[in-house]
């Protein structure tokens, strides 16, 4: 019967270090890099913006756009000033991206668009005459496109891009 209580009391006590080993990555894993962004400022958009991070973290495992508006470094306007959707970032998770709602008024899909202007933070340029497939290719393939979700070759570049953490590169404008 002592035998049994000590068997279990060990098991009890080496809980805790079973867990952890579970989530603890091993030396080989890739870190996350976590990316905060904040919608606060596009208020009409905030359900297409947290689908756009939702895509890309879906895509993407290296990588989490978390929401919080304290400390983002991707901040998100909508604007009115019918100059197109863009973005003003590093290409490297600091930006601020503008939606503008004539151009939704025109009948892109939102949820694109933000998808479109989040893979500009996460490194990645336009190609606007490739296929709808390509969420980098934004407004190029026109209105039909609602394709809001990186392809493999999107997301495999993203993981690249990222490969060494977080840090500040030049800043840049894209559209």
């Amino acid at each position: 019967m002592a035998g049994k209580r000590l068997t279990a009391g060990v098991l009890v006590a080496l809980a805790p270090l079973a867990a952890q080993l579970l989530v603890t990555p091993h030396a080989g894993a890739a870190a996350v890099t976590t990316l905060y962004y904040s919608s606060s400022d596009a208020a009409d958009y905030v359900s297409q913006i947290d689908q756009a991070a939702a895509n890309w973290n879906n895509a993407v495992s290296d990588v989490k756009l978390v929401k919080g508006s304290g400390g983002a470094t991707i901040v998100v306007h909508e604007t009115d000033d019918g100059q197109g959707s863009y973005t003003s970032t590093d290409g490297h998770g600091h930006g601020q991206v503008y939606i503008d709602k004539q151009q939704v008024a025109e009948g892109f899909d939102v949820t694109r668009i933000a998808a479109h202007e989040l893979g500009h933070n996460l490194g990645l340029p336009d190609d606007y005459d490739g296929p709808c497939s390509e969420l980098m290719s934004g407004h190029g393939p026109g209105t039909s496109c609602t394709n809001a979700v990186p392809d493999a070759g999107e997301a495999a570049q993203v993981t690249e891009n990222f490969a060494g953490g977080f840090a500040p590169a030049a800043p840049r404008v894209a559209r």
